[in-house]
């Protein structure tokens, strides 16, 4: 390809509402162009990657076992309605209506559709196990798209979905994938990480997600150095806080104490209370779904909704509001409590960190008042205990028991198992060998493919601009020629190598614009060719080439050894990236 005949509209300066580097750089380098929030046009180097990415997702889904098919956009909201997701998840729901005035949803992932087709489909266990999956356009209906194609209202998402007879086939397909997804992200030049994750939304009973370390992630990961061990913040569990529960002895009675104007930990904690958080109990009045619930903490905790959503089993969980907390409990948030004036029918849910706890303070469900002496097993009726609380740094590690440490990440794929969440609801059932109809047990694993390709921009990134792995590079080499003139040597050269290259199968682009050497350099830098090579008077008339690495330093190499050269540099480079 020659630069003059394609379409790269690199810019000087960054966009305005470009918020974090890599979607600066996807501006800049011309790889897309944005319609408006959450819409992006692919230009054709941004194109050129994506079909990249798209290559090698599709290589490793075959090799994993994976069958490629290609579902519709446009679904009918009968089959959300059977699958309980139509009211779970109706705030990404984007819903369209036809001529006729019927509403239809567009997809923004493929559960339905697919479970729809092996219950049609598939009648025995002799077709099992299958592995469907799709590269396919999504939509969401993001309330606020930011970050480029970090989060998108329409984007280009890999999903598959796996159908096995029992539990034990469905964690080898599981594993299949996570294997796959392994390669995938190595093979685009990623260094991605697997991480325990929360189901969300989806469900099922296995979860991880594929993390790309980035300080402008939108996602926190636990990690210990020691053992090996992550999970997304949603998900992570620890030995606990740093300072431990006091838990000496039964004590006296809870005694009632004037708190006027006390609303907040903070407050109880400073004079003349002196109650230091750990000691406080956090009290949270929750619905989930249409039952007020209490969940209880340690002041110096924070609750984790992921977690409390999991395990009230909920569809959908809210804060009370403060009506709702006067109407049921007696008072409003900052004296609410569980010791006294809960009714039987508000279930309690309390965090293990409070499990045996003595000597606390908690609100008294009266306006200015709270309770000291408290004791959790003696005095609070407590329906549930659980992990509740969010992960801090420093806390111990339940294996290793060495320090945890949070950094940000990107998320770029997830793997579920399923279970038969789905089949059962959607009758996706087959014939046993026993003669018995069983539900299919299932497993969806998905990969943002735009996602992917920001978060490659994310990661591999200088001052300069880009720097592509040669795998998913939109050309491999640039042939920068100093002199365009017809019938000067830089431009006969670079055209002699052009052609012999292209015929060795390199990627090869030819910037044959009429501009400063500067800026041919600059370009070519920002938009990331993994290599260039400059042809120039000075250099040739010594019998040169000049070859600069993207991230290393630039060598000369002599005139008829270039070509050989610059083809042992490219398949080097690939070579380090297979897998």
């Amino acid at each position: 390809m020659r630069w003059s005949q394609t379409f790269i509209p690199t810019l000087k300066e960054s966009p305005s509402d470009a918020e974090i580097v890599s979607h600066k750089l996807l501006l800049r380098a011309g790889l897309v162009r944005k319609l408006t929030g959450g819409l992006y046009t692919f230009l054709p180097m941004g194109l050129r990657v994506l079909r990249k990415i798209e290559e090698i997702v599709r290589q490793e889904m075959n090799r994993g076992g994976g069958i490629e098919v290609l579902m519709p956009a446009l679904q009918p909201p009968e089959i959300w309605q059977q699958s309980g997701r139509y009211e779970t998840a109706r705030d990404v729901l984007f819903k369209v209506r036809d001529s006729a005035q019927r509403e239809w949803v567009l997809g923004p992932t493929h559960e339905e559709v697919i479970t729809h087709l092996a219950a049609a489909e598939i009648n025995s266990y002799r077709q099992l196990p299958k592995n469907f999956y799709q590269i396919q356009t999504k939509f969401r209906d993001e309330i606020r798209p930011r970050f480029g194609l970090m989060r998108a209202k329409e984007f280009i998402m890999k999903d598959a979905y796996s159908f096995d007879a029992t539990d034990e086939g469905a964690m080898a397909s599981y594993r299949r994938m996570y294997d796959a997804y392994g390669r995938i992200f190595a093979r685009c030049g990623l260094k991605a990480f697997a991480v325990e994750a929360d189901t969300g939304v989806i469900g099922g009973s296995h979860s991880h997600e594929f993390m790309v370390p980035a300080e402008t992630g939108e996602n926190d990961v636990v990690y210990c150095e020691v053992s090996g061990y992550a999970a997304n913040i949603e998900k992570a569990t620890s030995r606990g806080p740093s300072i431990p529960t006091p838990m000496v002895s039964t004590g006296p009675a809870p005694e009632k104490f004037a708190t006027p104007g006390v609303v907040t930990i903070d407050a109880l904690t400073a004079a003349p209370y002196g109650v230091e958080a750990h000691r406080q109990i956090k009290t949270l009045v929750y619905v989930a779904d249409s039952s007020v619930i209490l969940v209880l903490l340690r002041g110096d905790d924070q609750l984790n909704e992921a977690k409390l959503t999991a395990r009230t089993g909920a569809v959908q969980v809210r804060p009370a509001t403060p009506d709702e907390c006067l109407s049921n409990l007696g008072a409003r948030p900052g004296s609410l409590g569980a010791v006294t004036g809960v009714p039987v029918s508000v279930k309690i849910y309390a965090d293990e960190t409070l499990r045996g706890a003595v000597g606390m303070v908690t609100g008294a469900n009266e306006d200015g008042f709270h309770y000291r002496n408290v004791g959790m097993e003696r005095d609070v009726r407590v329906g549930q205990w659980a992990d509740f609380r969010t992960v801090r740094v420093g806390e111990l590690s339940v294996g290793a028991g060495a320090p945890l440490k949070i950094r940000r990440a990107i998320e770029v794929g997830h793997v579920f198992k399923l279970g038969t969440k789905y089949s059962e609801k959607m009758n996706a059932n087959y014939l046993a060998e026993d003669g018995q109809r069983r539900p299919c047990v299932m497993g969806c694993y998905g990969i943002g493919i735009t996602r992917t390709l920001q978060a490659v921009i994310e990661q591999c990134h200088d001052d300069f601009g880009i720097s592509w792995p040669v795998s998913v590079a939109p050309y491999q080499v640039c042939l920068t020629p100093l002199s365009i003139l017809p019938g000067s040597q830089p431009l006969a050269q670079a055209e002699k190598l052009y052609a012999e290259l292209s015929a060795a199968g390199v990627e090869v682009i030819l910037d044959d614009r009429d501009e400063r050497p500067g800026v041919k350099f600059k370009d070519s830098e920002l938009v990331g060719f993994p290599l260039r090579v400059n042809l120039g008077e000075k250099s040739l008339a010594k019998g040169e080439i000049e070859i600069k690495p993207r991230n290393a330093p630039m060598f000369s190499v002599p005139i008829d050894e270039a070509g050989a050269r610059v083809l042992a540099w490219v398949r080097e480079q690939a070579a380090a990236l297979a897998v």
